[in-house]
């Protein structure tokens, strides 16, 4: 407690001045008593330790703000974040669609259908294995085995009237 009230004006101040932005340096010098929190012990110099993750992490912050610079320039931006409005025949084809995702789902069995839903919402294979009481090891099997189920699911619906 005593080395956060000698260092962490001081860093933030720093901080600052290094980057032109007061909130930043905040939070770059709440983030560097944290890791050394987490640290668990103090290090020889913590001042020298102080100042070294801090400048770790501003560096880092920094060539973070120029890689989302460099990757949402303002053509990717609106691109990427602009996609125009979608005309009647899109959106009737995507009603289409979605109505042959669900009937190939539908024609799944249990395990297959409830495999590919929990995974496409994010669930990892060790999550998969223990909500549907699996062996983790044959969670990528019995997932392959569900995409293709569904693959020929979904492409026979493609044939059907």
């Amino acid at each position: 407690m005593e080395l956060f009230h000698a260092h962490f004006h001081r860093l933030v101040r720093y901080l600052d001045r290094l980057s032109g932005d007061p909130e930043l340096a905040s939070d770059l010098a709440q983030e560097t008593f944290v890791k050394l929190h987490r640290r668990g012990d103090l290090p020889d110099n913590p001042e020298a330790w102080l100042i070294t993750v801090a400048m770790n992490l501003f560096r880092n912050a920094r060539s973070t703000a120029a890689r989302r610079r460099r990757l949402l320039t303002a053509t990717r931006a609106e691109t990427s974040l602009g996609d125009p409005a979608p005309g009647p025949a899109q959106l009737l084809e995507g009603v289409d669609e979605a109505e042959r995702v669900r009937a190939a789902i539908e024609r799944l069995g249990e395990r297959d259908r409830q495999l590919l839903l929990l995974r496409a919402e994010g669930y990892a294979y060790r999550e998969l294995a223990v909500a549907l009481g699996l062996n983790q090891a044959s969670v990528g099997t019995l997932l392959a085995r569900a995409k293709r189920a569904f693959r020929e699911a979904y492409e026979g619906s493609a044939d059907a009237p």
